[in-house]
């Protein structure tokens, strides 16, 4: 706890301290120094170590409480920023203090578990004074400072599992989140050391024999977002990480990290970080058996804590004795911080590019560690794919008679007989049907994922998977609708061939950002310039304040640093403020929130008439063009005058026919009908800030005549609308210009159906009953898209 210049002092004083003494028993006794008895000799000593002790008593203690003082209003001040009634100044600098609050603790790793101390007793305040909005930071803030801090006493360890284990009895999120941290710290507390060896292992993919498992996160900007001049810059901050393996290696730092938190105090932490630097290339060995002694150990249960400390001090000793350094300090901790992961940036210009990124991830490490059951699967997708792709006709046209292949030729030829058979001869479209493990597969997947805030059974699922590939988007609404298409196709795909849902586990983030310079565009002249384009980022921060205080925030400083950081001339050092977010994001936000995504079927006008789905998870606009709105004057309003009678007798809208099922817990409501005369129509799929979803659809219709009484919000599970008069309209998706339609003619709006639930029904179409049978019953029908959070749902 003392700095070099504070035991210098320290020194001083108790030499001063030690002449007082001394010169003190000459003066009474009249004896010289070299003259003491040994009982007179004794008491003094004694009386020396006892003023010695006093002394270093007081000044530790007042170190230690003005530590714990200045971490305790560091915490209030960070859990201050949840408060909804903050000033609006404040709102650019959330997620600050926390980020300042864990780059003091690696700075000086010293000051862990004061802050530790300080962070378990506010999570017991809490849970005592049944604070809930502060127990979710709180725990992600504990968790994160336990996994960096290089030694944790045994009693601190007890204190905060059994803190976590009292945070079951409450409602969800808290008791999954503590549950989780609860399992985690038990491992910690059993086997230290072992939370960050994992860690280290699955984000860089070191190679071992005991843990293969791989992580991957990527990062997909929407271009519209960003300008071409900072894009550049978001990658260099973004991919920054890359650079730290040059003087200091993953290997190291998990030796350096496993050695300190096993052994504890007894630990040389600068001999032996001096030591793993003389070591080079021979490193590997020293790391594998690492590797091998924790992995047994967590096999093992966590049973004899002795033998586990004797294999590490062996381990120990040998590294300290292959090097020639000498020992020549006391034993002391030095700081590991967590690398941060191996992060990719990508400008997310095709819909396929999530898919395509995370084949190539699970191939490339797939090649080199491929155990047998993935050979196996391998084989059986192979052997799969090329049966369903037999065709019974050659393709050859003299392997078709004459008459079934006449329709090609320039002059019809035959009579009706060819005729009819000419209409008959055409191939079925036809779907690849899955083997029966990968229908239970599906089955399985769409269970868990609709457990809503991730139970723990989805943890067994997820420990069978060896690849963990987490997308962080960054965009506004329209790159989400963009991103549910996208994860749309890869369940169809998917549907047809199980590739990456038996070995991936897909997790994604959303890091909202948005610019007001790109608001207007030339296809939205007629929307409103001030139109929020950040909806869905509002409902997530209204479900999880912690979520809106370190993610909802950065999306208005992202810009700034990237205009900063290319503004400067010559800096070529990057930021690394946007790492360790989305480093913290992403290993602590593990509870996902579930958006509903709404299917629609467009109709268009006209002699070939045809029907296109697309998706959509924000809104939906719906405009007539070319209509204009009737402005009335003061005059047009009085009643009996002839422009009131000119003004009610014009055309104010187009009628159309709206169909509707109202929302309703019960879900018993039946189709109403009814037509309206309107001038557009928006249909938002998110919730209020502050109200609890149904997972309906709120149904905002536009009059252009304000004398009549205005048509009541619907809140709708489905919608029909079809414009009468041979009327045309134009519709938007999810704000995003590029998916516009127009000359449409009616949209069926209903939630979408998951591409898995088609396949998992009776194989016989002309099956009458429409009831499920088997696993069937219990799977989802509706298709969401996942967003993890701190929190998840409330």
């Amino acid at each position: 706890m003392f700095t070099r210049r504070n035991s210098f002092n320290r020194a001083e004083e108790y030499g001063q301290r030690l002449k007082e003494i001394t010169g003190h028993c000459c003066f009474i006794h009249g004896w010289k120094p070299f003259e003491l008895q040994y009982d007179s000799f004794l008491s003094c000593y004694v009386e020396l170590r006892l003023s010695v002790r006093t002394l270093m008593e007081k000044t530790a203690g007042k170190v230690s409480s003005d530590v714990e003082s200045s971490l305790y209003q560091r915490v209030h001040a960070m859990l201050r920023e949840l408060d909804t009634h903050a000033q609006a100044v404040s709102t650019c600098n959330k997620g600050m203090l926390r980020w300042t609050l864990h780059k003091k603790v690696e700075n000086n790793p010293s000051i862990s578990i004061s802050l530790l101390r300080v962070l378990i007793k506010e999570l017991e305040k809490a849970e005592r004074t049944d604070c809930k909005i502060r127990i979710i930071p709180l725990l992600h803030t504990l968790a994160y400072a336990v996994i960096q801090s290089a030694y944790i006493p045994d009693e601190l360890c007890e204190r905060i599992y059994a803190c976590l284990k009292r945070l079951v009895t409450l409602p969800e999120p808290y008791c999954s989140v503590g549950l989780n941290y609860a399992k985690q710290m038990r491992i910690e507390h059993n086997i230290p050391g072992a939370l960050y060896q994992r860690r280290v292992i699955a984000e860089h993919s070191l190679k071992n024999d005991h843990y293969p498992l791989h992580e991957r996160v990527f990062v997909f900007a929407d271009p519209a977002m960003f300008p071409e001049t900072t894009l550049n810059a978001l990658r260099a901050d973004v991919e920054c990480g890359a650079l730290d393996w040059a003087t200091l290696t993953p290997q190291r730092r998990v030796l350096l990290h496993t050695l300190q938190a096993g052994l504890g105090r007894e630990c040389h932490g600068r001999q032996l970080t001096q030591a793993l630097e003389d070591l080079g290339e021979d490193i590997e060995k020293y790391f594998q058996d690492v590797v091998s002694i924790v992995e047994e150990r967590i096999v093992d249960g966590g049973s004899e804590c002795d033998l586990y400390s004797e294999r590490l001090q062996q381990l120990y000793d040998e590294i300290i004795c292959s090097s020639s350094t000498e020992q020549s300090c006391p034993a002391s901790l030095v700081g590991t911080p967590l690398p941060s992961p191996e992060v990719s940036f990508h400008v997310w210009t095709k819909e396929d590019e999530i898919w395509n990124e995370v084949i190539n991830f699970t191939l490339m490490l797939g090649s080199t560690n491929q155990t047998s059951a993935f050979l196996e699967d391998d084989q059986d997708s192979r052997r799969a794919s090329v049966i369903s792709t037999i065709s019974r006709d050659s393709g050859i046209e003299g392997d078709l008679p004459l008459n079934e292949f006449s329709f090609l030729m320039v002059e019809p030829s035959g009579g009706p007989e060819v005729q009819e058979q000419q209409k008959s001869f055409s191939r079925r479209p036809c779907v690849r049907w899955p083997k029966a493990a990968n229908r239970m597969t599906l089955m399985m997947e769409a269970i868990k994922e609709s457990g809503g805030t991730g139970g723990s059974g989805s943890y067994i699922v997820k420990e069978e998977k060896n690849f963990t590939a987490r997308a962080v988007v960054m965009g506004d609404d329209s790159t989400l609708g963009r991103l549910a298409k996208a994860y749309h196709n890869i369940r169809k795909k998917e549907m047809r061939n199980l590739f990456l849902t038996k070995r991936v586990n897909l997790e994604i983030y959303y890091i909202p950002v948005t610019t007001q310079s790109n608001t207007a565009s030339p296809v939205q002249e007629n929307a409103t310039a001030n139109v929020d384009r950040l909806t869905l980022a509002a409902s997530l921060g209204s479900v999880d304040p912690w979520y809106d205080s370190n993610i909802n925030s950065l999306g208005a400083m992202m810009l700034k640093l990237a205009e900063t950081h290319t503004s400067v001339v010559g800096s070529s050092e990057p930021n690394s403020f946007l790492l360790d977010i989305i480093s913290y994001y992403t290993r602590t936000a593990q509870q996902p929130v579930h958006i509903p995504i709404y299917s629609v079927k467009l109709s268009f006008s006209g002699l070939e008439s045809k029907v296109v789905e697309d998706l959509f998870v924000c809104q939906l606009d719906m405009d007539f063009p070319g209509f204009k709105p009737v402005r009335l004057t003061f005059k047009d309003t009085i009643r009996g005058s002839v422009r009131y009678k000119k003004t009610m007798q014009e055309e104010c809208g187009v009628v159309v026919a709206v169909n509707y099922r109202k929302a309703s817990i019960s879900n018993r409501e039946v189709d109403k009908r009814m037509p309206l005369t309107i001038s557009g129509v928006s249909i938002r799929a998110a919730p209020p800030s502050g109200t609890k979803s149904l997972e309906s659809l709120s149904v905002y219709f536009r009059d252009p005549n304000p004398t009549r009484p205005p048509v009541p919000t619907l809140r709708v599970t489905n919608i029909c609308i079809r414009a009468l008069e041979q009327k045309t309209f134009t519709v938007r998706l999810d704000k995003d210009s590029c998916r516009t339609f127009k000359n449409v003619q009616s949209i069926e709006v209903s939630p979408c159906t998951d591409p898995g639930y088609s396949l998992q029904k009776s194989k016989s179409k002309h099956s009458l009953t429409e009831d499920d049978s088997g696993l069937s019953k219990f799977l989802s029908k509706t298709f969401s898209l996942p967003i993890n959070t701190f929190s998840g749902a409330v």
